[in-house]
């Protein structure tokens, strides 16, 4: 199985959630930052294949990417575009026992959005900022 490409899911141009969710990230918990990384390496490695403990499916095409660190639990939401792109579009710190529902209606949102026009939700800079 060829390898998944994994994109980040912007609104505008330059105006990407989930990097700039990472971004800060990485300034407050700079290991949570590196664990979130490695499971999207992950993502990258095994594609629709990815489980539990790492991902899991919530609904309607939507995942999690499971990331911790101490007590933290951080949660990346993605979905797939066609065989082999998964496209990441937020991130929360998970407070609850699940992903709370307006989160996945956030990513619903974004993926109809990224379906109708991928050139335009694509992000194409650098997390590095």
């Amino acid at each position: 199985m060829p390898a998944t490409k994994v994109l980040f899911y912007q609104e505008e141009e330059n105006d990407s959630p989930i990097v700039d969710w990472l971004r800060e990230l990485r300034k407050k918990d700079p290991k949570g930052f590196v664990n979130c990384l490695a499971r999207v390496e992950q993502l990258q490695m095994s594609g629709y294949e990815l489980r539990r403990p790492a991902a899991d499916y919530l609904q309607d095409g939507i995942y999690e990417l499971r990331a911790k660190h101490r007590n933290v639990q951080y949660r990346l939401l993605y979905f797939f575009h066609g065989e082999n792109i998964a496209v990441i579009d937020h991130g929360i710190i998970k407070k609850q026992s699940a992903v709370p529902p307006k989160e996945i209606t956030r990513a619903l949102n974004r993926k109809k959005k990224f379906e109708q026009n991928p050139t335009q939700h694509t992000f194409e800079g650098a997390i590095s900022k």
